[in-house]
């Protein structure tokens, strides 16, 4: 069985109503025998579709009883996100993935730290990850505050993370350097999101060799919280 036809197994499952099809039925988990199948591009290509089935409001449709019973015992999830606490950015969502799909670590501002890049190679070096996705997204509260260069108890140090993207962005756009400015909130989002793949490059051997190998793929994007879609960077 090639990848395309495990995915095709665990997907295309569809189920009959008075004689209309609805949306695919999500009955089956991904199975160590699966996962083993996937690439890191064939991972990367159904966040596309997935995404691209969100925007159209085209989600699967799933059975969560099935999954929770199929994943008791254990996980395969094919990739690794690592995202803002933004409540407007329901990761699983927006790819269309569900229990026992993917990984999601979250803090504000989507930066990496210790403790991430330990969850990122435990994700992929022992749970068998294909994919490292840091998701950025549109009218983001803490790129904004890094901007403006907030300080508020611990929130301070958090966006002392953002300001290595701050500060390159300066050197790129014109105009105010603060929130005030969409075309700078714009671009530090942006490279918050590159640095924060060049730093996890540089901070975990384990995954830069993993990538090197083809074993993974680290790669970036940015969610528009206006109409959906995700933007690859």
């Amino acid at each position: 069985m090639n990848a395309q036809a495990g995915l095709n197994k665990i997907y295309k499952t569809q189920i009959k109503l008075k004689n209309h099809f609805i949306m695919p039925l999500r009955n089956k988990a991904i199975t160590k025998e699966v996962q083993d199948l996937l690439t890191p591009i064939k991972v990367l290509q159904d966040f596309i579709e997935g995404n691209s089935r969100f925007i159209r409001n085209e989600l699967n449709t799933i059975d969560h009883k099935a999954l929770i019973s199929q994943t008791a015992d254990g996980q395969h999830p094919k990739a690794i996100v690592l995202s803002c606490i933004d409540s407007r950015v329901p990761v699983e969502l927006i790819f269309d993935q569900t229990i026992g799909d993917i990984f999601v670590a979250r803090v504000a501002g989507n930066f990496e730290n210790t403790d991430i890049l330990g969850s990122m190679e435990y994700s992929c070096k022992v749970a068998g990850s294909k994919l490292v996705f840091v998701l950025g997204h549109e009218s983001c509260g803490a790129i904004k505050a890094a901007c403006d260069h907030v300080k508020l108890g611990n929130i301070t140090s958090l966006l002392e993370n953002i300001q290595p993207a701050v500060k390159l962005s300066e050197t790129q756009v014109k105009g105010k350097h603060d929130s005030s400015n969409n075309e700078f909130i714009i671009k530090t989002t942006e490279n918050n999101v590159q640095l924060t793949i060049q730093r996890i490059r540089e901070k975990s051997p384990i995954l830069k060799e993993m990538e090197e190998n083809g074993e993974i793929k680290i790669i970036g994007g940015v969610y528009q919280i206006s109409n959906g879609k995700v933007t690859l960077l």
